[in-house]
């Protein structure tokens, strides 16, 4: 498999990748939407995946659905900058799309789990990291219940999920928990006016 050299973007010529993860259920979607309105020129980064289209999501917004065939050709390539297949299923983020947003020096969000994070951090070794932490387990569990959206067996194995991500928190550079909504949006709105150039 050819392998893709990283990409290290420093200087006052590029762009700055913010990568934002957290438990289901901790609200990081919510202050990426947020985000994407209140921050100008923000660039948010759509990911790939092979799996059809659900109702209501729109292609290029929620996001790019492409055939097995090609995502597998673009990971011979090695132009993905992280992927993984889950479910039968591939995603990805694109490494042409990262790369040619930091080269136009735009701020760059990405919402992307733990393990993604970590294939990221080593492609763009000067991204900044961004956990979003929910108050407490208990907190966490009663916004997953009050989603009615799974039964009790998804929502233990999310919470079981949460812990193991949340024990790698340590590994990014900056933790916002998410008590409150705006609380959370405006740190966040600090940090990419902080790093952004």
């Amino acid at each position: 498999m050819q392998k893709r050299p990283p990409i290290k973007a420093d200087g006052p010529d590029t762009g700055t990748l913010f990568v934002l993860s957290a438990p289901s259920g901790t609200g990081k979607t919510t202050i990426c939407n947020q985000l994407c309105h209140l921050v100008p020129d923000l660039v948010f980064s759509v990911s790939t995946t092979t799996r059809p289209p659900r109702t209501g999501e729109r292609p290029g917004v929620d996001y790019h659905f492409v055939s097995i065939a090609e995502f597998e050709r673009k990971i011979e390539d090695g132009l993905w900058a992280e992927w993984a297949r889950v479910h039968d299923n591939y995603y990805g983020t694109s490494a042409e799309f990262l790369d040619a947003a930091l080269a136009k020096r735009q701020t760059v969000l990405l919402d992307i789990d733990v393990q993604g994070a970590y294939q990221i951090r080593k492609c763009y070794p000067d991204c900044v990291t961004v956990f979003i932490m929910p108050p407490s387990m208990g907190a966490l569990q009663s916004r997953l219940e009050a989603r009615r959206t799974d039964d009790a067996a998804t929502i233990a194995k999310r919470l079981a999920n949460a812990r193991a991500e949340i024990a790698q928190s340590d590994q990014y550079h900056h933790i916002i928990i998410n008590d409150d909504l705006q609380t959370a949006v405006d740190e966040m709105v600090t940090l990419i006016s902080q790093y952004s150039r």
